[in-house]
């Protein structure tokens, strides 16, 4: 049993619900959207990628690459020039690898009485990975791990055979329905993406009768909250019934302070959660913050 992983490391939770909360981070390789179009006036998008792969011998780990301006933020997930940083480890290797990051080599903190959460991520972690995660859930849980959260775009459906593990796992008695969570992304059209490719609101349903689900939207300027209502709309004729937050787009500080507050005053005025980019905040976005 092999991942194509990316990065392991251990932060904070920088967005949505559980922004904060230590986590232990699993970011796997691939995804289906390139996103080349955050950041960029409407119908332009990035090459920066490219550009970076042109110096590729230059760097030799993820801690090394450039942070992107434009764009996807985490370029190197997914982009087949920098697939060689990335390595292919068996589920075991993985949950060594997560219990080492650790503090006391625990998922649960008795001092606090509280728990460090597992988020898996992307790239898109539903894309491929699906057979694998149960026994990688198992070997964690077996060391006190509770809560699990995927990041995912919103697009890709739960398989079969990993439906009917979550179901019985953390669904079935309303056993443990909020230890699992989805954090859905979907991208709007300042992304770059297609409409019809990355609103799905069908898929995130069924999400949400497995786990504790939320939407989270990258948003910038008027234009992009007239999106999210038009997506949510779309998702509540769905009978998704979670909460919706709208976030900064930029992924260096200098262009995401510059939307913090007008993000923050939309929020309130349409009545969505805010959510913040820690991650930007404190580490400037730095590949395994």
């Amino acid at each position: 049993m092999n991942i194509k992983v990316s990065e392991i490391f251990y932060s904070l939770q920088g967005e949505g619900m559980y922004a904060g909360v230590p986590s232990v981070f699993l970011r796997t390789f691939g995804c289906n959207f390139e996103c080349r179009g955050f950041g960029l006036p409407p119908g332009e998008v990035t090459n920066e990628p490219e550009m970076i792969a042109k110096t590729i011998d230059q760097y030799l780990t993820y801690e090394q690459l450039p942070l992107a301006k434009f764009g996807c933020d985490s370029y190197a997930s997914w982009h087949p020039k920098f697939k060689h940083l990335s390595s292919t480890l068996t589920v075991n290797e993985i949950v060594e690898k997560m219990h080492w990051l650790l503090p006391n080599n625990s998922w649960a903190n008795n001092q606090n009485l509280t728990d460090i959460h597992l988020v898996i991520t992307g790239g898109e972690p539903l894309l491929g990975w699906q057979r694998e995660y149960p026994g990688l859930i198992r070997l964690a849980q077996a060391n006190g791990l509770r809560n699990i959260t995927f990041e995912t775009n919103g697009t890709k459906e739960l398989t079969n055979a990993f439906t009917e593990y979550l179901f019985e796992e953390y669904t079935r008695f309303g056993r443990d329905y909020e230890r699992l969570t989805f954090s859905v992304s979907p991208k709007l059209p300042c992304s770059g993406e297609k409409w019809a490719d990355a609103i799905k609101p069908q898929v995130v349903k069924e999400y949400e009768l497995v786990g504790n689900t939320y939407l989270k939207f990258v948003v910038a300027t008027n234009q992009d909250v007239e999106d999210v209502d038009q997506a949510v709309a779309e998702y509540r004729s769905a009978g998704f019934g979670g909460p919706v937050y709208l976030m900064p787009a930029g992924g260096l500080p200098e262009a995401y302070h510059l939307n913090t507050k007008q993000v923050a005053d939309l929020a309130m005025l349409k009545g969505y959660r805010y959510s913040p980019r820690l991650q930007v905040d404190i580490w400037r976005n730095q590949w395994g913050t």
